[in-house]
């Protein structure tokens, strides 16, 4: 709950900031740079490209990314809302850490082809792309000096407007995704750090 009300004004604020919360944290580079699954839904109406730096090597941030989602490690953000008040874990898990293509990511209680995502790629421990019919969601993790990863994060959205809920979309992520992924990269980032 703290957590919701603490990014609450970020959910009031964000459209109004737009251009700079569309690429939080990445540099010019990293934001205009290809990623995996750049080739997919190139008309995308909201694309993101956001990045941090973390004192630890992409071999220790990986395992972090790989057993995110509902009903596995959470989502290292705000629980009450993307993780149904279940708090995200702060240790590695073995047995979430298998990873293959065509694997579910599912982000709410009854998953669907629409609503879960799904392994599409990845290179370990470099990169790793999601996919929904109408999102993408890639990862990559680049080493750098002193055994530090700059995790760089784009997330593409269709918003299909013949959909029923579509408006729901739109207000989710333009208004919530900005707090919820600024607080998961975060979330990534301590959580690598202190096993480190």
């Amino acid at each position: 709950m703290r957590a919701a009300v603490v990014d609450l004004p970020w959910y009031v604020v964000t459209p109004l900031l737009r251009t700079w919360h569309l690429t939080w944290g990445a540099t010019p580079q990293e934001a205009t740079a290809a990623m995996a699954g750049d080739d997919l839904l190139p008309q995308a109406q909201y694309r993101t490209t956001r990045a941090v730096t973390i004192d630890a090597s992409p071999a220790e941030v990986w395992p972090w990314l790989v057993q995110v989602g509902y009903r596995r490690a959470g989502w290292y953000a705000g629980d009450l809302l993307d993780n149904f008040a279940r708090p995200s874990v702060r240790r590695i898990v073995p047995e979430l850490q298998d990873i293959h293509v065509g694997q579910w990511l599912s982000m709410v209680p009854k998953p669907s082809e629409r609503t879960a995502f799904v392994v599409d790629s990845y290179v370990e421990p470099a990169w790793l792309l999601w996919r929904t019919p109408n999102r993408s969601w890639a990862w990559h993790l680049t080493p750098l000096s002193g055994e530090r990863t700059r995790l760089v994060t784009r997330l593409k959205t269709v918003y299909e407007w013949q959909r029923p809920l579509v408006l729901v979309t739109v207000v989710l992520m333009e208004c919530a995704d900005f707090a919820m992924m600024r607080r998961m990269l975060r979330g990534i980032r301590d959580r690598a750090e202190a096993e480190h």
